[in-house]
């Protein structure tokens, strides 16, 4: 499910020329968000065994992609945009801390 929302994604992001690979920055942030707040319910008690490995390792897991983003980040890099190359690098980085911190926060919201 997790890949197949990312193609999705990708498929209707990437029909716009952009030389900044939002799809796998989005794909990545909003896993990194989801599975902030599985994680946040998890250590309450809130998610079963089954429902941990089916969400966070099965969907985020397919969802999100560090290969793909290292790709890019390596083609951009291959191609002399190495301004795009830094700020995928560093925003995924600090992006991906904010989405796990937000996560977790939302969960204790509940």
């Amino acid at each position: 499910m997790g890949s197949a929302t990312r193609y999705g994604l990708a498929y209707w992001l990437n029909k716009h020329a952009l030389i900044f690979p939002l799809a796998t920055f989005l794909a990545n942030l909003l896993s990194c968000v989801l599975l902030g707040f599985l994680a946040g319910l998890s250590l309450r008690g809130g998610i079963s065994k089954e429902g941990r490995w089916l969400w966070m390792s099965g969907f985020c897991g397919g969802f999100s992609t560090f290969s793909t983003f290292s790709a890019e980040s390596y083609h951009l890099l291959q191609i002399g945009h190495y301004t795009q190359a830094v700020l995928n690098i560093g925003l995924s980085l600090i992006a991906g801390l904010a989405g796990i911190y937000l996560g977790l926060r939302l969960a204790e919201a509940l």
